[in-house]
């Protein structure tokens, strides 16, 4: 089987940013996001050695989350000028590189990402990504490669790995985030539900639309 190799631009390139020590060229330009990002991409490509390979990025501007829920992301702060200013030069890495670039107005990176695994009929997908959100695609052909704190630690996740670390099934993460909510995007969960109650009552009802079935609910 062929191997399509499925980058989220802007979580590596943040990523790599926040692992690599700040550093610049001769003429006094800041590089390490630059850096971080070449070392991640050329090492998926020389131990991964894809028959594809594409990157996705997020567009500026809302989404169609933003229209659904106005206060998504709401808590982040502005765009730090030291990661924003290098997007150029990544670029530049891409096109070099001959990497075909896929991004929409109105969607995340994720969502295309999302869209061509799915599209990917006979291939195995491996995502690479720093958003946990993308582990719900997991399945027996469809991998994600998370980097962790450094450059060079990263954990490549199957449907095996997946449940070993979170106790349930990849797909059942959508049901997870709702009850649990993700602070990061701002999304609120169920009150009164953290991480350890959702993954009990996930573990006891597999979905939340059985946790609100009648039968299952007590008198």
């Amino acid at each position: 089987m062929k191997r399509l190799v499925l980058i989220d631009g802007n979580a590596l390139l943040h990523r790599a940013y926040h692992a690599t020590p700040p550093f610049t060229t001769s003429k006094g330009e800041l590089i390490n996001a630059v850096y971080g990002f070449s070392s991640m991409l050329l090492k998926a490509l020389n131990e991964l050695k894809p028959d594809y390979m594409a990157v996705a990025w997020d567009e500026k501007g809302p989404t169609f989350r933003h229209q659904a829920y106005t206060q998504y992301k709401a808590t982040r702060g502005p765009a730090d000028d030291g990661l924003s200013s290098q997007y150029k030069r990544v670029y530049e890495v891409t096109k070099a590189l001959n990497i075909p670039e896929f991004s929409l107005s109105g969607y995340e990176a994720d969502d295309l990402i999302g869209t061509l695994a799915k599209q990917a009929q006979n291939l195995e997908v491996i995502i690479l990504t720093g958003d946990r959100d993308i582990m719900q695609l997991i399945n027996k052909n469809i991998k994600v490669l998370m980097p962790r704190k450094t450059l060079s630690d990263v954990g490549l996740y199957g449907t095996e790995e997946f449940v070993a670390k979170y106790g349930f099934m990849p797909a059942q993460m959508v049901d997870y985030k709702a009850l649990a909510g993700d602070a990061s995007d701002n999304i609120p969960g169920v009150s009164g539900i953290g991480d350890v109650s959702a993954t009990k009552l996930i573990h006891q009802f597999e979905t939340i639309e059985k946790i609100y079935d009648p039968k299952n609910l007590k008198s």
